[in-house]
């Protein structure tokens, strides 16, 4: 191999790397090529080939200096460096082809790797028992169970598969390529197996959603004598949340602390990740702050647990902890904090996220942008939720189904079901459950009855997708709102699942809205079977009642919930000025700017009297005299924070209200009018959608 067929692939040592070259002699320049592999460096490594092709030739490189080249391109990712190096060599060797077919396995490269993998064969070297692993690795990755098949018949053909190195790489790539069964066999004829083996059944039954085989694993390997390392220990943890199996988990918790692997600090976040999704949040806490060592998983790996347990406040503090000790924003943990953002509706404190994401350099990052859309639909803030969506490099379903649950919580029902067809004609992801449940309630929240229903009724042979609960709870409410209550009813009764909670209330909460008191009394009482202890949906029946202006009965409702010790939460709103939270209930006089309020309100109520606004006091929830009803609905919490805001924030800046109920029918009448009257955009988020009210209109054309 002489020096000129080389010119292609090098260059001059550069300064910067003279000095780290050693003699121009093949065991130091080696020595030099593994330095580059080591530290990542293709420009050292490149440095170190020039040199040796410049002292060497014309003599052949030596075929140990050769295959640490081959090797060296190979694991920094420079296939067609490796690739001609390779092909210049007259007679490579087993080590010079298994330096390229694992570099590239390792690099993202598996089809290449199959590729080098055949040409090998066909060049009639035969596979080692490093060769075969990476090979194995390759066609896992590529999803060819076929082509993992045809090497490991030539692994025991090879006489190798009694090599344990190579029977893991086997049984991972069974697995991997969803051949259980294969695995299953390989793996009880396995005559030894070490903990790489038991291991790769343990994680992949994980992965593949079998806790219970996961757990048996771990079970029989204590059984057969065999010590489990850290790899070991958090599988059965993730197989223990998997299935909640919190006691069997607490357990080997303290099987960990009498081993000491306590203080392994993979072990701890895995601890802390078991624990939350066992919703045991005290004592994932207690975890993390007992951890001598804490890495950027462990900060992530807690605010993950707050935020799925619905203690989004404690994610942030969490967050901002974090940051304190010096942790930077990586994908993971910024996307898992925009959750939560999304969970409080932080608006404010999203973009502030978005900022850091920006300056971090993480905003193309896929998971980040897709929790970017997600977070701006559920604060309501669309225009910024299409922006990010538009922005975004590359998108997967989770980016699609954020961007339609954006249309969704504002009702915009056209725009989801555009998107849909969408992604439906770009053809790069398929809708999956929670897609379909998205378009179906837009459809519901926009009163498309008859395309919600199509969609329904067609899922399964359009998109292979059997209806869930959740779709079936969509469709009662899409019948429910468009004042189809009684067919709403007899869908219930021909469900092939038991009705949930969700299915009984959206048909109680469509019987409140349109006064159908009988089926609501049926509804309701389903709902006490299943959660008697539930006051929103005692309350949800006495406003039915009181409504209806069947006093009696409303009054009877708030008795029994008062006699069996079922305490109602309050109703309230909330706005946020200059960082605090100012919440106000019904008919409030507690604001330090009390005085003010009630002025404002006093002269709202003119102005839209003047304007034609009457009050319906069919919401007025206590018989009252008409006179004191109209004062009573004048006080609604959500009227109280609208007048807050209008005296506290200043014109052209939007005001943002949020309420833990649903917006009554005159608060709902009223800040129409209200919206028009001060020229103001007033956003209203209850408990189940944004109202975006200007000009005396409302986003969800009062139907809602």
């Amino acid at each position: 191999m002489g020096g000129a067929s080389f010119r292609i692939l090098t260059f001059p040592p550069t300064d910067a790397y003279r000095h780290m070259l050693p003699s121009p002699d093949p065991e130091s320049l080696a020595a030099a090529v593994e330095l580059a592999v080591a530290i990542r460096s293709a420009r050292l490594g490149r440095a170190a080939h020039a040199t040796a092709v410049k002292h060497l030739s014309p003599r052949p490189l030596p075929a140990f200096l050769s295959n640490h080249l081959v090797n060296m391109y190979s694991k920094l990712d420079l296939p067609t460096a490796a690739g001609t190096l390779l092909s210049l060599d007259p007679d490579p060797s087993v080590v010079t082809w298994t330096a390229l077919i694992s570099g590239s396995a390792q690099n993202g490269r598996p089809l290449s790797a199959l590729a080098h993998f055949a040409a090998m064969l066909r060049a009639s070297v035969r596979p080692n028992d490093f060769t075969f692993p990476s090979a194995f690795k390759a066609a896992a990755a590529a999803r060819q169970p076929l082509v993992g098949r045809q090497i490991h018949a030539s692994s025991f053909k090879s006489g190798l598969m009694d090599d344990l190195f190579v029977a893991c790489g086997a049984l991972d790539m069974y697995y991997k390529t969803g051949l259980t069964f294969d695995a299953r066999i390989l793996f009880d004829e396995m005559p030894e197996r070490n903990i790489v083996a038991w291991n790769a059944m343990m994680t992949n039954a994980v992965q593949d959603g079998r806790p219970d085989e996961a757990i048996k694993a771990f079970i029989k390997l204590r059984l057969h004598g065999g010590i489990p390392n850290t790899i070991s220990l958090c599988a059965f943890l993730n197989a223990c949340a998997g299935a909640s199996y919190s006691s069997l988990g607490s357990q080997l918790h303290a099987f960990m602390i009498q081993s000491g692997f306590d203080l392994d600090v993979s072990v701890g976040n895995g601890l802390i990740d078991f624990y939350g999704k066992c919703h045991w949040v005290h004592e994932a806490r207690a975890v993390f702050d007992e951890m001598h060592i804490k890495n950027d998983v462990s900060w992530c790996s807690m605010v993950v647990v707050y935020a799925q347990n619905g203690a989004e406040e404690e994610a942030f503090r969490v967050y901002l902890d974090a940051r304190k000790e010096g942790i930077r924003p990586t994908d993971f943990i910024v996307s898992s904090i925009l959750t939560t953002c999304a969970g409080l509706s932080g608006l404010d404190l999203g973009r502030s996220l978005h900022a850091a994401a920006i300056r971090s350099c993480i905003n193309g990052n896929i998971f980040v942008g897709s929790a970017l859309v997600d977070m701006y639909g559920k604060c309501g803030s669309i225009r910024d939720a299409e922006r990010a969506f538009e922005e975004m490099p590359e998108r997967n379903l989770i980016s699609w189904n954020a961007l339609i649950g954006g249309y969704t919580q504002i009702g915009d029902a056209h725009m989801a079901l555009t998107v849909f067809d969408e992604m439906l004609g770009f053809g790069e992801v398929a809708p999956n459950y929670v897609t379909l449940v998205n378009v179906i309630t837009a459809c519901s929240r926009g009163g498309l009855t008859k395309e919600g229903l199509d969609l329904f009724e067609t899922m399964k042979e359009r998109f292979g997708i059997e209806p869930r609960l959740e779709h079936y709870a969509c469709v009662v409410d899409l019948l429910g709102r468009a004042g189809m209550e009684e067919r709403a009813y007899e869908f219930i009764k021909t469900m092939p699942v038991r009705p949930s909670i969700s299915t009984w209330g959206a048909l109680l909460g469509a019987c409140r809205l349109h006064g159908k008191t009988a089926l609501g009394r049926i509804a309701a009482h389903k709902l006490f079977e299943i959660d008697p202890q539930d006051s929103g949906n005692h309350v949800l029946l006495s406003n039915m009642f009181a409504s209806a202006g069947r006093w009696v009965e409303a009054t009877e409702v708030r008795k029994e919930m008062k006699d069996v010790g079922i305490k109602k939460g309050p109703g309230c709103s909330w706005i946020t000025w200059k960082n605090v939270v100012h919440v106000f209930q019904a008919k409030d006089t507690t604001h330090e700017m009390n005085d003010k309020i009630q002025a404002m309100l006093a002269k709202l109520r003119r102005q839209m009297q003047a304007a034609g606004y009457t009050p319906d006091t069919r919401y007025a929830l206590y018989d009252l005299e008409e006179e004191e009803k109209e004062t009573e609905v004048l006080q609604h919490s959500e009227k109280l924070a609208l007048a807050f805001g209008l005296i506290c924030i200043p014109p052209g800046i939007p005001i943002r209200i949020t309420k833990n109920l649903r917006v009554c029918g005159d608060c709902h009448c009223a800040i129409k009018f209200i919206s028009g009257i001060v020229g103001r955009e007033i956003i209203v988020r209850d408990n189940n959608r944004f109202h975006y009210f200007r000009d005396y209109q409302c986003s969800c054309r009062d139907y809602w």
